[in-house]
């Protein structure tokens, strides 16, 4: 059986992150009812927005049921994850989330990335802590969420080999 690292990308270690750099992420996906359905229903967000098809109709925010935000976020930063997170050791947290436009069933979100900060891990020798700047956007090119994310990512030097 060959090394664990060669399951995972070459040119994501927290070695690889520089202040600015930018990224657009290769796959996007659409939205589907289901997704925002299920989450929506079992988290038990009761807005009509986006259960009732009906109350919708004629809305300012757009025909259709609205996709729930975290359905949003959660795709956003799933594009973003192997480009960006996927030497991580751990998700360390979110901050900063906007909902910049509504999102419905049928929509396809595309991720963003701008690289904020890389330092140093205080508790961890073996890897760092890179902040991410991430954008989903729609189809029509329209920003509909933006966030931060910190992640714990290895280092090569320390994990390449293993």
């Amino acid at each position: 059986m060959g090394a664990l690292s060669a399951l995972t990308g070459d040119g994501n270690y927290f070695e690889d992150f520089e202040v600015g750099q930018r990224m657009r992420h290769f796959r996007a996906a659409t939205v589907d009812e289901v997704e925002n359905n299920f989450i929506t229903k079992l988290v038990m967000n009761t807005a009509q927005g986006h259960w009732n098809e009906e109350a919708m109709r004629g809305s300012p925010l757009g025909d259709g049921r609205l996709v729930f935000g975290l359905v949003t976020g959660s795709m956003t930063v799933g594009l973003a994850s192997q480009d960006t997170a996927e030497n991580a050791l751990s998700e360390m947290g979110l901050d900063k989330v906007r909902f910049k436009k509504p999102v419905h069933h049928g929509d396809t979100i595309t991720a963003y990335s701008e690289v904020l900060a890389a330092d140093d891990s205080p508790e961890h020798d073996d890897a760092g802590i890179v902040r991410f700047k991430h954008w989903g956007r729609n189809q029509h090119g329209d920003v509909v969420c933006e966030l931060e994310r910190i992640v714990l990512v290895k280092r090569r030097s320390h994990w390449a080999d293993r």
